[in-house]
């Protein structure tokens, strides 16, 4: 007996010692030892961080009052992007996409909503179009066919003429601007194709005011 337990603490010992110069070459080596155990998941460690979940509701006055106050917090929600959206409408730089902000985009804005396009009538004039396709008489589908032809190419001569004015007022304003004259020509086709209510950032101009 008194042998087995000698070498049982023989191997222990040796044991040990092994797991020592094990470390000690690792570490010279420059690595790290595992650690024994797995690595956690990151949903795991994700649900440690968050805390323990809370425990369900034991009487229905206390689910009424847990439901009120994820109510509060969509209403709160609702209220800070009903807000966001007003002042993105009135023209705030820190609220506008990032392909309206700046002062450039700002004063070609001002340069199309100042004037009485022909372009502001292409929605109204797809609606129209569509209603004259579903009409039984092919007389009205054809002439809604040639004010459809020659309403597009009205706008896209005015588009051109559009693009070019304001891309030489844009130069003028702005001369240490890179301006790129199709961007910019886009940018203001898109803005005076679309109906002055729905124009996003809404127009500070009317129709006719000067621009500075």
């Amino acid at each position: 007996m008194r042998f087995l337990r000698r070498d049982s603490t023989e191997t222990t010992d040796t044991a040990s010692d092994t797991a020592v110069e094990v470390t000690a070459a690792d570490a010279q080596k420059g690595r790290t030892p595992g650690k024994g155990r797995p690595t956690p998941k990151r949903t795991e460690a994700a649900g440690r961080r968050r805390g323990p979940v809370p425990p369900p509701p034991r009487t229905q006055r206390e689910a009424f009052k847990r439901m009120r106050g994820n109510k509060q917090s969509k209403e709160e929600r609702r209220a800070a992007a009903a807000e966001r959206r007003q002042r993105m409408l009135s023209g705030e730089e820190k609220y506008l996409l990032p392909r309206d902000r700046g002062p450039v985009k700002a004063y070609i804005r001002d340069l199309v909503d100042a004037r009485r396009n022909l372009m502001g009538l292409f929605m109204p004039l797809a609606i129209l179009v569509f209603v004259a396709l579903l009409t039984p008489s092919p007389v009205i589908q054809q002439y809604a066919t040639l004010l459809t032809t020659f309403m597009l190419l009205a706008m896209i001569v005015e588009g051109f003429v559009l693009g070019r004015l304001v891309t030489k007022r844009v130069r003028a304003k702005f001369p240490t601007e890179p301006i790129k004259g199709l961007s910019i020509g886009w940018y203001s086709f898109i803005r005076a194709s679309q109906l002055r209510k729905l124009r996003v950032p809404k127009p500070r101009l009317k129709a006719g005011d000067p621009v500075r």
